[in-house]
């Protein structure tokens, strides 16, 4: 049984559940605006659950279909698809199973939060992973849509609704937020995808062209960013810590565009930009929170 519980966890992807369960409840906070009478336990937990049930299962659809090349890898050689712990067709209906469990969830709440819920699963599936990511460089700067998705389940388990800026303009940020995110996990496993044929950034354009990209992204990203400040209920709080993240993301990129490589000291850089890219993320929405709420 412990094992069956590690294994189901790691399909599932656990960290990367994590971090859409905290984006989908800060679009909630946020849609609430400090008000209790909008923000009910039920809807708040009904519209989580379904967007983990939902995001669980889209990412075990992923394993059973990139159980090939998960083999190559050494960052996924061990998952349970390529050790044989679990049967492809296990998986794949278990993760079929999810997502539609997870919509149903989330439609206790509303149609819209099921909806939602639904296509950041699908967009996930289809488009990222049997479309665009063995067969395009853009794969994951497409596909980072995917993961865009949980702060208009959270906001529209509240309002009923995602008609105004802000919950698209948290879409826009995890939209931006992800390519450098990715890019610098990318070239901390450059051999991994080279030696499967996944045409990632660096694999494609060398890892010079990856480290300039992700600065590029990042000064379009960090504008966008301080836009939260133009629309309520954000103001001064948020505008102040997104331009202080901003600074300390932003430093950590540039040591790494600088950084010599190919070598030891290039992949710590890039471990560095990896690590500040989850907690700018984490900490940027919750001052998004803390603000709407003061």
């Amino acid at each position: 049984m412990p094992a069956f519980v590690t294994d189901l966890l790691q399909l599932a992807k656990p960290r990367i559940i994590l971090l859409l369960a905290i984006t989908c409840v800060c679009g909630a906070l946020v849609a609430a605006k400090g008000n209790f009478q909008l923000l009910t336990f039920t809807n708040l937990f009904f519209s989580t659950l379904g967007l983990v049930l939902s995001a669980s299962g889209a990412n075990m659809v992923n394993m059973w279909w990139d159980r090939d090349i998960d083999t190559l890898m050494n960052r996924t050689k061990n998952r349970p698809l390529p050790r044989g712990r679990w049967q492809p067709h296990s998986v794949l209906m278990l993760g079929t199973s999810l997502i539609v469990i997870g919509a149903l969830t989330a439609l206790v709440v509303n149609p819209l939060t099921a909806a939602m819920a639904l296509s950041g699963a699908l967009f996930y599936v289809f488009i990222y992973t049997m479309l665009l990511k063995r067969h395009t460089v853009q794969n994951i700067v497409i596909g980072g849509a995917a993961g865009a998705f949980p702060p208009l389940v959270g906001w529209a388990a509240v309002q009923g609704g995602v008609s105004t800026p802000l919950p698209w303009l948290m879409f826009a940020i995890i939209f931006l937020w992800t390519p450098p995110h990715f890019w610098a996990l990318a070239l901390i496993t450059n051999a991994d995808y080279t030696r499967a044929g996944v045409p990632m950034y660096p694999v494609v354009h060398g890892e010079s062209a990856t480290r300039l990209a992700i600065v590029r992204y990042l000064t379009l990203l960090f504008p966008v960013t301080l836009l939260g400040g133009l629309f309520h209920p954000l103001g001064f709080i948020y505008v102040g810590t997104a331009t202080v993240l901003a600074a300390w993301w932003g430093l950590a990129a540039w040591k790494l565009l600088h950084a010599p490589q190919p070598t030891a000291q290039n992949r710590k850089a890039a471990q560095v930009v990896f690590t500040r890219s989850l907690y700018y993320l984490a900490f940027l929405f919750l001052a998004m929170v803390i603000d709407s709420w003061m």
